[in-house]
């Protein structure tokens, strides 16, 4: 007698987590159900961030900058806010002492020590 309602029990709470299981059902989060998309779930600065990335451009310069030779018909591009920016140019690859030297807008200027060339490039805000 203690069996078959051991058996019972047992069998009544098998069903009952099946049913448990068989009733939830998946989530509707995201406007086509599912897990949400970064783009979905973003919002404030973030929002304004991805929206700029999909049209192409690079609020925050977030993305690597693009490579140039430093040579004064393709010098490095320096972004900047105001019309002279101090920039630091290590010289060689294995240097430790950087050279430290104003740029100023227009024309391309040389690094006083291995002859690069930088040209301050006015840059906007993204806000």
């Amino acid at each position: 007698m203690a069996s078959r309602l051991l058996l019972r029990a047992c069998g009544m709470a098998v069903m009952a987590r099946n049913r448990v299981l068989a009733r939830t059902g998946r989530r509707a989060m995201a406007s086509g159900g599912g897990i949400p998309t970064d783009e979905e779930q973003a919002a404030g600065l973030e929002r304004r961030v991805l929206q700029a990335l999909k049209k192409g451009k690079d609020p925050y310069s977030i993305f690597k900058p693009k490579e140039y030779a430093g040579t004064k018909d393709d010098p490095h591009i320096v972004p900047g806010i105001s019309d002279k920016r101090l920039v630091g140019c290590l010289c060689e690859e294995d240097n430790t002492a950087i050279v430290w030297f104003w740029l100023h807008e227009g024309n391309p200027q040389r690094c006083p020590s291995c002859g690069s060339y930088y040209k301050l490039i006015h840059h906007e805000l993204p806000h």
